[in-house]
């Protein structure tokens, strides 16, 4: 090997040393893993910049998918995650929280509700109230906007485990043979109904609160027959390759909430820090006040979440006790 060439060797390896050196020095102290929908975002930073705050701490928000934020949190990578939904995701609490314990839930959580909704108007005009309507073709053509004799119903974003939940719904109601499931992001859909409103044009989505959506219009989830755990058969794409012909969800939803998820070796690590997750009480009414601002005024999620803590002080010292 010539000289040159054992040189340029020798520079290569430090630098490679410098830039490990430098990103383990850079390295946040924590790692937030925030999701794509608007109040997440927005929890997210409100306890990015919290932490910071009473624990002087560098906490870094990262977006990633709930999968992905789990296998984090279980190896240690990611600290938190700031809502994790059940029933949504019960088969990773049973993994995570209940099985390997590398995952521990907040024990305070914000109520919600899951499901399909149209437009008052909707309702009104075209009959289409409850879930079964969707597999009538008459009802359903209503709603087709691409000529196909197919109506069109969003069922979520890409990366949600609701959204897949949502595929087994139609699958078993029935209406996936007459509604073609849209999957996009939210702010694509919200944009869609908000039009749908001012033009009035029938619109049948997924919806769930808390969320803006109801504040801003006149919503009306469709009824279904009530939740029954028995009839309730969700298997996810990531425990099967087969998950949709084995699952079935012919009714409701069951009673939903979402609470804090933060990682067990954090945990131990951080005690204080746990605890002051383990007290964080939002409310469906901030939850909402989180939706409308990000998604409808868009207001940047960092600087909400700045703002929306110098007016919370006493909301941080409470969390702190």
């Amino acid at each position: 090997m010539s000289k040159l060439r054992q040189a340029a060797m020798r520079m290569s390896l430090a630098a490679l040393g410098l830039a490990i050196a430098c990103g383990q020095a850079l390295a946040a102290d924590l790692l937030i893993a925030m999701p794509n929908w608007p109040s997440g975002q927005a929890a997210a930073n409100i306890i990015k910049y919290s932490i910071q705050e009473k624990f002087h701490l560098d906490v870094e928000v990262r977006e990633m998918g709930t999968l992905i934020a789990f296998a984090g949190l279980d190896s240690g990578e990611v600290d938190i995650v700031p809502e994790v939904w059940l029933p949504n995701f019960d088969s990773l609490v049973k993994k995570y929280v209940d099985e390997r314990k590398t995952v521990r839930l907040s024990p305070r959580g914000v109520q919600a509700t899951q499901g399909i909704c149209v437009t008052r108007e909707t309702a009104d005009k075209y009959g289409v109230r409850d879930i079964l309507d969707l597999t009538d073709p008459k009802k359903s053509a209503v709603f087709d906007t691409d000529g196909d004799g197919k109506g069109e119903i969003w069922i979520g974003a890409q990366t949600w485990t609701s959204t897949d939940i949502e595929k087994i719904r139609a699958k078993s109601y029935g209406y996936a043979k007459t509604m073609t499931l849209l999957q996009m992001p939210e702010d694509v859909a919200m944009a869609a109904v908000d039009s749908a409103v001012a033009t009035g044009q029938p619109i049948v989505f997924y919806c769930y609160t808390p969320h803006h959506v109801f504040q801003l219009h006149d919503i009306v989830q469709l009824t279904e027959p009530k939740h029954d755990p028995a009839k309730w058969k969700v298997v996810l794409p990531s425990d099967d390759p087969q998950w949709l012909s084995k699952s079935d969800a012919p009714v409701a939803w069951d009673a939903s909430h979402f609470s804090i998820g933060f990682g067990s070796a954090m945990a131990d690590r951080l005690p204080k820090v746990a605890a002051f997750l383990s007290n964080i009480d939002f409310t469906p009414e901030e939850i909402t006040q989180m939706s409308y601002a990000l998604q409808v005024d868009r207001q940047d999620p960092a600087k909400f979440a700045q703002d929306w803590i110098a007016k919370h002080e006493d909301r941080l010292r409470a969390w702190s006790k």
